[in-house]
């Protein structure tokens, strides 16, 4: 292999990222930029190639700052760049200003490599959530966890989308 699209074609199909990472609130695993950067390492040294990803602060849309993440392979001659916007929430409620664009930058370099690497993302918790089946009901270690996430100014609507919520739980949790 000589030509660095057909080294980026390689690891294409060869490469996979496990998702170490496990949301006890949402109750799925996930893959993160880290997870998907250490497991492409192996891929480096064999092919002669390197990664990197840069971020930039791009426009406002809506208000809203826009994270601009690109994930480059080089083999030192070539380069194939692809790229992930992210709008940054400054009115997200329990983070500080710091945390909501580390947890935008995040994010954006994850789906950055995944779009370079072409990871399914079908397997993901964005993709996998199926809001339609029956859902747990909200009892436990998981409604103390909602106390907490609606005390910091969370949503009742995104607990629902993952809970069973009766309406005494709800009047519970909706007047903290």
């Amino acid at each position: 292999m000589n030509k660095l699209s057909e080294k980026l074609g390689y690891i294409q199909t060869k490469f996979k990222a496990k998702k170490s990472r496990y949301n006890s609130f949402g109750k799925y695993y996930f893959r993160s930029a880290e997870d998907i950067l250490e497991a492409i390492k192996p891929y480096l040294l064999e092919l002669g190639v390197y990664i990197t990803v840069d971020e930039q602060i791009d426009e406002m849309m809506d208000g809203l700052p826009v994270l601009k993440s690109t994930a480059t392979i080089s083999d030192g001659k070539d380069a194939i760049h692809t790229v992930a916007v992210v709008g940054i929430d400054l009115n997200q409620k329990g983070m500080n200003v710091p945390q909501q664009f580390g947890s935008a930058s995040s994010y954006a370099k994850k789906y950055a490599l995944g779009n370079l690497f072409l990871i399914d993302d079908t397997a993901d918790s964005d993709a996998t959530n199926d809001h339609s089946k029956s859902k747990p009901a909200l009892s436990g270690k998981e409604l103390d966890s909602a106390k907490a996430y609606m005390a910091k100014g969370g949503k009742i609507e995104s607990i629902k989308s993952k809970y069973t919520v009766s309406k005494d739980v709800e009047k519970q949790l909706t007047t903290l």
